[in-house]
């Protein structure tokens, strides 16, 4: 029927148990006010599960899995907008053969977690977290702050595996420090290493080389365990390893024992392997590691900006535009594509 509603779906995770709204800082207000859009919430499933979504043309999702037993069989659902930039949670080639665009944030993410790095970086190398608690112990920790001396930055080498959206933006925003910028990236824009300053160099040599080591790279199967024990040994007894990225990235065990025998300075993580982890996991007792709950980028910016491209995301589709940000781009010249696009038009007459 011509005129109808484009229907918007937000999985269950955006509502708390008492149904006020998970995240405020995510304005939907935007969507609930747009003209020809009708907007729900799901029950809360994980993974999602498909005749939850056969009348919706959108659906914004938090961190519930969408797997291939989610894809509705109406053919109507034509995107999957991630509030973020990782989608390991989602079946991405179960959205391809579905003509399904899988759409995530980068203009949400990329300062907010380049920030996150740069903080890891400072706390690590001026030894914040020992200095915070040498004061709580009064004189006697005073008396042994000169044993804590800092790293400085000016000359050393600031290594990052992988230079796109994220990557990128940290060695912007290294700039003032005086570094030196090496990178891995096979998929690197090359105009943009040269316009940063970045050597790209070999996956080994960015091990050997670096002082601070950034993991900015999404987790894929070729990246999982990319950074283990063998690749760890490469690296200097004074280097510091930095994930903000997906735990999985780094083999946490051979981590852990890298930490434990101090072989190398210490290491930031704003993500592990499981999450949440066990309370008895060795690393959580170690005192050259810093950790975050996955949530150091999480400010009222970052969640906003996520929540702003998400909704422009399915407000591109309902207008017949191309939303940014797609991942699986192969679809968008595909016929179920196409289609979709001829169905929300005859269907919402935009």
């Amino acid at each position: 029927m011509k005129n109808a509603k484009f229907k918007v779906a937000l999985s269950g995770d955006f509502r708390k148990p008492d149904g006020s709204f998970t995240y405020p800082d995510f304005d939907i207000e935007p969507l609930r006010n747009a003209p020809g859009i009708e907007m729900s919430f799901l029950e809360a499933s994980d993974p999602l599960r498909a005749e939850q979504l056969e009348d919706f043309d959108a659906l914004i999702l938090l961190s519930h899995r969408f797997n291939a037993a989610s894809v509705p069989k109406s053919g109507r659902l034509g995107v999957v907008a991630r509030f973020g930039v990782g989608y390991d949670t989602v079946d991405v080639d179960a959205c391809t053969r579905a003509g399904i665009a899988l759409v995530i944030t980068p203009d949400g993410v990329r300062r907010p977690v380049a920030v996150s790095v740069i903080t890891l970086m400072l706390a690590l190398t001026g030894k914040l977290m020992v200095k915070d608690q040498l004061t709580r112990q009064g004189q006697d920790g005073f008396s042994q702050r000169g044993q804590h001396m800092g790293i400085g930055l000016v000359g050393r080498t600031l290594g990052s595996l992988g230079i796109g959206n994220i990557g990128a933006e940290v060695f912007r925003m290294a700039k003032p420090f005086d570094m030196t910028f090496i990178a891995h990236d096979p998929f690197a824009d090359k105009a943009v290493a040269a316009e940063l300053g970045i050597e790209l160099v070999s996956l080994e040599d960015l091990f050997r080389r670096a002082d601070i080591l950034s993991v900015s790279c999404p987790l894929t199967p070729e990246t999982r365990h990319m950074v283990n024990a063998d690749r760890l040994a490469l690296m200097k007894p004074t280097a510091y390893l930095i994930n903000t990225a997906r735990g999985p990235i780094v083999d946490q065990k051979a981590l852990t024992k890298v930490l434990q025998k101090r072989r190398i300075a210490g290491a930031g993580l704003d993500v592990l392997e499981q999450e949440p982890p066990d309370t008895d996991d060795p690393i959580l007792k170690l005192d050259n590691v810093i950790l975050a709950p996955h949530a150091l980028c999480w400010t009222d910016q970052c969640f906003a900006g996520n929540g702003a491209a998400d909704v422009k995301a399915v407000i591109d589709l309902q207008h017949g535009r191309e939303p940014r940000g797609v991942v699986n781009r192969e679809v968008l010249s595909s016929e179920a594509w196409k289609n979709r696009l001829a169905g929300i038009a005859a269907r919402t007459g935009t």
